[in-house]
């Protein structure tokens, strides 16, 4: 049987899911950035941003290295439309094509390859990394933002939240072949891979450092985007998924809540 290997296809080309990566970027730029800025980079560097949705990092990224060349690769074509309307200020120095992440075109051609919110969403996640390895040039960097879904707590709720992460969208994805616990797992693939310096940071995207409007918005784009095929793939209804959702943007939204998400990124030289 052939893997389906993009799975989640139809949830990444919807119009929630460009809500997600604004309100994402939004977020997570401002501790992220400080990462990009640690690493040394030549002021010439190249960089691919893999599964760059509409370009919110793309753009970051060029503005944070103006002598920087970028090229965003993604798979699907909207994305990278918008992607290209949005970088059309930086003028050939960022171009767009699209990609398959399994079968880059590329070989020892960069010197920093990103990837950011993609891995939970395809199967073997492993042979993504591998492909960015194979991409930089001796002594490139791989920054790989790694999502995992059991690094997140809200209070206050009235049911488990850790219960409805795994009876819903953690089992949404194994059912249908991919990782939402992924981010601890991305060390390890570096090592095998033999890359050096392999280290993890985290962003911490909380109620204390993020906006609370910007950090609901995520939540509130994966409802939209996620309720009915969680719903479909769990044995989960549709209202408890909604309410599952409802309940953390509650937590949010709510000026004596708490609610924190932590994030891995992880980073090798090949």
């Amino acid at each position: 049987m052939t893997t389906n290997r993009n799975p989640q296809a139809q949830q990444m080309a919807d119009e929630s899911m460009v809500r997600n990566l604004a309100a994402q970027a939004r977020a997570i730029w401002p501790q992220e950035q400080v990462l990009f800025q640690g690493y040394g980079l030549a002021a010439d560097v190249r960089i691919l941003d893999l599964a760059c949705g509409t370009g919110e990092i793309t753009s970051r990224l060029a503005e944070l290295f103006p002598g920087a060349t970028l090229i965003g690769a993604d798979l699907e074509q909207s994305h990278l439309n918008s992607a290209a309307q949005r970088c059309a200020r930086f003028g050939d120095r960022v171009r767009f094509q699209r990609a398959d992440a399994y079968e880059l075109p590329w070989h020892g051609e960069f010197d920093l390859a990103v990837c950011r919110h993609m891995l939970q969403a395809v199967p073997e996640a492993w042979k993504v990394v591998a492909q960015m390895a194979r991409a930089v040039k001796p002594g490139g960097r791989l920054h790989v933002l790694a999502e995992d879904y059991n690094m997140m707590h809200f209070w206050p709720v009235s049911h488990d939240n850790d219960e409805f992460w795994r009876l819903g969208p953690i089992t949404y994805a194994r059912n249908t072949g991919t990782d939402l616990r992924g981010g601890r797992k991305v060390f390890t693939w570096m090592r095998e891979l033999g890359l050096r310096d392999v280290r993890v940071d985290y962003v911490t995207l909380d109620t204390v450092r993020a906006d609370r409007e910007t950090f609901a918005q995520i939540w509130e784009a994966w409802r939209d985007g996620y309720t009915d095929v969680i719903a479909g793939n769990t044995t989960l209804t549709r209202q408890q998924v909604r309410d599952g959702w409802n309940e953390m943007i509650a937590a949010i939204r709510n000026p004596d809540g708490y609610a924190c998400w932590h994030i891995p990124i992880v980073t090798g030289v090949a």
